[in-house]
């Protein structure tokens, strides 16, 4: 009997397909699952948002969910505001006009803007403009003659009044003692100031030279000794103390560089600024008297030089060690 043959086993050349659909199968599940952790729950997103936001103290977002997919959203972010974050924006110093005196008349004004027009504060804030402005034509007058010889300058805003005067022309060098001259300059604004019920800022200011006697140990010192003297000649003059106010700036507000004479110069000053008050009216303008031509013009009423000689100078320091 013929014994059967035993065939050898071929080998299986497609083994390879079971760990190969395996592993596809493996990254089908991958990728479902990669998708459905992408697809947030808008709610409990912007939950976490603000509750991040109000641990980090940080102001109310909108922040929005990232979509991804056939949902995503196509909307343009051009225009949109971008969030600052807090300190990162610098600038100057702030602005002394922005202080406490000018809070009122500022927040009255932002009232005014908001509300539109027909509000009570909009009538304030134009009947404060109109006042500046009458104010700012006498002073022009009365002072014509230190205004085109460019010693003393005459700004206006919605809310205040600048006059600003080259302090030498009111103080010497290292001292808080008014010359005469500056007397009768203070004596003609007081004639304009007196009555008004607007406060008043005295402002002084100085070069960056330094400064170190026994009366005035620094700029700070002596800026603030000059604007004292201000403030003194007008209650001198019959102003209601609670309207005036000084400040001293030393060297640390300059509006020029003090490398030249000419920008310590310009540095060297004292600033009146006239506050507006909310429906008081100016009084009118003085008619003036009419001259030569070329002459300076000043108002027909009498200027008070009686006051001058109740004037009792400051005590004169000893010799500064700088020229501020």
């Amino acid at each position: 009997m013929a014994r059967k043959r035993h065939h050898e086993e071929h080998a299986n050349h497609e083994a390879w397909a079971i760990p190969y659909g395996d592993l596809v199968t493996l990254l089908l599940a991958f990728f479902v699952v990669m998708y459905a952790v992408s697809s947030l729950n808008e709610g409990k997103y912007r939950a976490v948002a603000a509750s991040l936001a109000s641990a980090f103290s940080a102001p109310p977002s909108a922040l929005e969910p990232i979509q991804i997919g056939d949902n995503m959203k196509q909307e343009a972010s051009i225009g949109r505001p971008t969030a600052i974050p807090r300190g990162a924006v610098q600038g100057p110093a702030s602005n002394p006009v922005m202080d406490s005196p000018l809070k009122p008349m500022l927040e009255s004004k932002l009232r005014a803007d908001r509300i539109g027009d027909g509000g009570a504060d909009a009538a304030s804030i134009a009947a404060s403009r109109e006042q500046l402005s009458r104010i700012a034509l006498q002073l022009e007058d009365t002072l014509s003659d230190m205004v085109r010889a460019r010693l003393i300058t005459v700004r206006r805003t919605d809310l205040w009044l600048e006059v600003e005067i080259n302090s030498d022309i009111l103080f010497q060098s290292g001292s808080a003692s008014l010359d005469f001259g500056a007397q009768e300059l203070l004596n003609r604004l007081a004639s304009v100031l007196r009555d008004l019920p607007n406060p008043i800022r005295i402002e002084g200011y100085t070069d960056d030279r330094p400064i170190a006697t026994a009366q005035f140990p620094s700029n700070w010192e002596l800026s603030a000794a000059r604007a004292a003297s201000v403030v003194h000649l007008f209650v001198r003059e019959r102003f209601a103390p609670e309207r005036l106010v000084m400040v001293g700036y030393g060297q640390f507000r300059p509006k020029a560089a003090n490398d030249t004479d000419a920008g310590r110069n310009a540095n060297r000053r004292v600033v009146l600024m006239v506050l507006a008050t909310p429906g008081a009216a100016a009084p009118d303008p003085a008619p003036a008297v009419k001259s030569e031509p070329g002459a300076p013009i000043y108002p027909s009423a009498p200027v008070p030089t009686p006051a001058v000689a109740r004037t009792t100078p400051l005590p004169s320091p000893p010799t500064p060690q700088g020229d501020s």
